[in-house]
């Protein structure tokens, strides 16, 4: 059996093409998402979106700063269940959908990744190399 996209990219929440990205691989094989070099670099890379997310790109966006706001961006209705993806980050991780969350919270933020991981492909995991790539952020 096939592991899943995200998974094979070392992309793990299925980030789509866009940005040069630190820890890319050099040969990108997705025509829509983005390959990194290691599962580490990935979970970096989701991180780095999820703290653009929450701070509103210094300024220049409304703040996305709740599981609610950062799923519906996230995962649009167009595209995904969104509020069964909500539901299902709210619950595994005990965080309230529209709770204030702060990037500085590490427990909070890698939950919330690995919960999102989790609904992108199916798969638990590894909470220690969440909690590396959060700290190259």
């Amino acid at each position: 059996m096939a592991l899943p996209r995200g998974i094979r990219n070392n992309n793990p929440l299925n980030i789509r093409k866009g940005n040069n990205w630190k820890g890319e691989r050099p040969n990108q094989t997705d025509k829509e998402f983005e390959e990194f070099e290691s599962m580490q670099m990935g979970l970096r890379a989701a991180f780095i979106l999820l703290r653009n997310y929450m701070n509103g790109y210094g300024g220049r966006r409304k703040p996305c700063d709740t599981i609610e706001k950062i799923v519906s961006r996230w995962a649009p209705e167009v595209e995904n269940a969104t509020r069964a993806y909500i539901r299902y980050v709210s619950d595994k991780t005990g965080i309230h959908e529209r709770q204030i969350l702060f990037f500085n919270n590490k427990d909070m933020m890698c939950r919330i990744v690995q919960a999102m991981a989790f609904v992108e492909n199916g798969v638990q995991l590894n909470m220690d190399e969440i909690r590396s790539a959060y700290d190259m952020v």
